[in-house]
């Protein structure tokens, strides 16, 4: 994957807190790594069990350091793409919905290290990377790219883009009011049909990364240049983070109920189709028969 002229001068909504979190008391005295198996396990989004516990197990405050971060030279490539692919999808995103007439805001981007304070409760790197709808802001942990690369075996940079790019999906959904579907189902629905909005939510902001990726093309300017392998890694990479996958590696068994995210196929199969269409009315999953 290439970049188009980005704008690297362009540091607005980029927040870089890395380093500056400090420890944190564990959450009831389960650690986060317990925490995203017993979510994948429970059939529940690692964010919205930590925004549980958080709500009823009071927090450290963090310790701030006036130390600036040193990077290594890896991170810093880590860095520059994820910021890159951030600026894109804000230039893609800015055109697109205003061409639809919508209302359109830049989510914030930030950056740390372990954990971190955020409007949806008390961030943890095992989280992997997530976006609050709270305070509007993507958050990543950047040594998840070396996680997706060595765990997942899923490495490349488009496959890097793509999990930044999915989280932007999100607060396209956010803004779009798809977000709100969730929200609204929350406590009156049962906890399997619950599980189905959150799988079509996730299997949506896939689809919008592909969108994304779809019209970062036509760029001059914060645009980006894919061939047929990067396309691969991307794939690559939703294939390797799907429910079935990450379920069975956790408990030696599947439990469809207990879906969040999608199949692994489900989610190769929605990032392609906005990678292919550049339609953003193939990517109503809420309304799709196959998904009912």
């Amino acid at each position: 994957m290439e970049f188009i002229n980005p704008d690297e001068n362009d540091n607005k909504g980029i927040e870089d807190r890395r380093g500056s979190s400090g420890k944190k008391v564990a959450i009831g005295g389960i650690g986060s790594v317990v925490i995203i198996i017993i979510a994948l396990i429970m059939g529940k989004n690692p964010s919205q069990l930590l925004n549980q516990v958080n709500n009823v197990v009071p927090q450290q405050q963090s310790e701030q350091s006036d130390q600036p971060y040193k990077e290594s030279e890896s991170e810093t490539a880590q860095r520059k793409i994820a910021e890159n692919v951030y600026r894109s999808c804000k230039t893609v995103w800015t055109s697109q919905l205003q061409q639809m007439g919508k209302s359109y805001q830049d989510p914030d981007f930030v950056m740390y290290t372990g954990s971190t304070s955020t409007a949806c409760g008390q961030g943890e790197k095992a989280m992997g990377p997530f976006y609050c709808p709270g305070d509007q802001k993507i958050y990543i942990d950047l040594s998840f790219f070396d996680e997706l690369a060595q765990r997942f075996n899923a490495a490349g940079d488009f496959a890097r883009a793509y999990v930044v790019a999915h989280e932007f999906g999100h607060h396209i959904q956010n803004l779009l009011g798809y977000s709100q579907k969730l929200d609204n189902a929350r406590g009156r629905v049962s906890d399997a049909d619950y599980n189905k909005l959150s799988v079509k939510l996730e299997l949506q902001a896939d689809f919008l990364a592909g969108y994304w990726a779809h019209y970062a093309q036509d760029l001059q300017k914060n645009g980006i240049k894919i061939n047929s392998s990067d396309v691969e890694t991307a794939l690559n990479a939703a294939s390797q983070i799907g429910d079935d996958k990450l379920q069975k590696e956790a408990q030696g068994y599947v439990v469809p109920d207990a879906f969040t995210h999608g199949t692994s196929a489900q989610r190769v199969e929605w990032f392609k189709k906005g990678l292919e269409s550049g339609d953003l009315k193939q990517g109503d999953t809420f309304n799709s028969p196959e998904l009912n």
